[in-house]
């Protein structure tokens, strides 16, 4: 039984995650802002996590850290982004507010997390084909803080992949793809359960490490 680490498992994808972490027997931690979440079962341990607070990423951490777990699998899922507005206008304060949960926060838990990481272990970062600087031209220009978020956490991707090398640590960006979400829309072209189905079958894989992948395949930076 493996001990799986996902942040953000109260909805979406990270819940569909954590669901089928749990139908393959394995143990989930999983974290969400209230530290609850529509799931009940006896192999989920819920923890309050807030990526935006500091004080709240410490604490979550040592406490995992105090349980004595070390994590096989760590899923950073959790991320916000700007909403319903399509401008393609740098909002600073705005981008402040997304970076502040998908890079800085993230980056924190991750560099707490590292330490009881198990050698052979993988951590993948959900990203966004909206996060490929190659792509910017079929993604488009608007809501460029969640962009640039993505874009960061790709390279946070690349550079702890190679730090973590000597431990046979295995770190991925994956692009989720279109999931319908609150973040996605009801348009979107996948269910939460189809696309944590794919992440699912990559996470438990040998992939190589410091890469960008979709459905199994590498993707563009």
């Amino acid at each position: 039984m493996k001990t799986i680490l996902i942040t953000g498992v109260s909805r979406g994808i990270g819940r569909a995650l954590a669901e089928r972490f749990l139908q393959n027997g394995d143990f989930v931690i999983g974290t969400s802002t209230s530290g609850t979440s529509p799931i009940e079962h006896e192999r989920l341990l819920m923890l309050k996590l807030d990526l935006a607070s500091p004080e709240s990423i410490a604490a979550c951490a040592q406490f995992i850290i105090d349980s004595g777990k070390t994590i096989d699998v760590l899923m950073n899922n959790a991320g916000i982004w700007s909403g319903v507005d399509e401008s393609p206008s740098i909002d600073v304060g705005m981008l402040r507010k997304v970076l502040e949960v998908n890079l800085f926060g993230t980056v924190d838990f991750t560099e707490r997390i590292i330490p009881i990481m198990k050698n052979g272990g993988h951590i993948v970062n959900i990203s966004s084909r909206m996060g490929s600087i190659g792509g910017i031209e079929r993604v488009g220009i608007n809501w460029p803080d969640y962009k640039i978020s993505k874009a960061a956490l790709n390279m946070a991707t690349r550079i702890l992949s190679v730090r973590l090398q000597d431990r046979n640590i295995t770190v991925s960006s994956v692009h989720p793809g279109w999931v319908k979400t609150d973040m996605g829309g009801s348009d979107a072209d996948l269910e939460p359960e189809e696309a944590a189905e794919d992440i699912f079958t990559f996470a438990i894989s040998m992939p190589e490490t410091g890469q960008f992948w979709f459905k199994g395949e590498k993707f563009s930076w």
